[in-house]
């Protein structure tokens, strides 16, 4: 069953299908370039490096896309009701569950790349409508992750795909943002 079951049937048209997936990669190459710009606002000095910059994020964030969409396709379920609190070794394993920890490295190396994107979204220069537009659209990701995690919902094969080209939109934009310096304004001294 889809993550969102009223949308199925309005999904089956072609039409709604290719906005839907247009959407999802402009949306994604969007909150890319804002945070790609972020990042080089708030760390000016990285633009001395700038190929190996805007090629590492690339990668990083590529890693983070490929690593997403298997998780995000296939959760690992989460049942509230068998948690335990009954040891400090099971509240621990709890905790991993439930953030997703438990499964290795690789997890771990995706997941630090989403918290990486909060953190951006605190201690950069992004103000107004762009901090806006970041902050819901990673919200709604976040809450889709969480109730195909919570729920007996499973994404269906088309919101794993539009999962997929946000992420690769996300990645896309990170290297159109940071591929460039940033030039300094200049002050208007009249």
């Amino acid at each position: 069953m889809a993550l969102i079951p009223f949308l199925v049937d309005v999904l089956q048209d072609p039409i709604i299908q290719l906005i839907a997936i247009l959407s999802a990669c402009i949306i994604g190459i969007f909150q890319g370039i804002i945070l790609g710009r972020a990042i080089l606002l708030r760390f000016p000095r990285l633009q001395n490096h700038l190929k190996t910059i805007s090629f590492s994020l690339f990668i990083v964030f590529l890693v983070n896309a490929v690593l997403s969409v298997p998780r995000f396709s296939s959760p690992e379920k989460i049942d509230l009701s068998n948690i335990s609190a009954g040891s400090t070794s099971e509240i621990i394993s709890s905790i991993f569950l439930i953030f997703g920890m438990n499964t290795g490295f690789l997890t771990v190396l995706a997941i630090s790349v989403t918290v990486m994107t909060f953190v951006l979204l605190k201690y950069t220069d992004i103000h107004g409508i762009a901090k806006a537009f970041v902050l819901f659209f990673s919200v709604i990701i976040l809450l889709f992750t969480g109730l195909s995690r919570f729920t007996d919902l499973t994404p269906s094969t088309f919101e794993v795909l539009l999962y997929f080209l946000y992420q690769l939109g996300i990645t896309i934009g990170i290297l159109a943002g940071t591929i460039r310096k940033i030039k300094p304004k200049k002050i208007d001294l009249k």
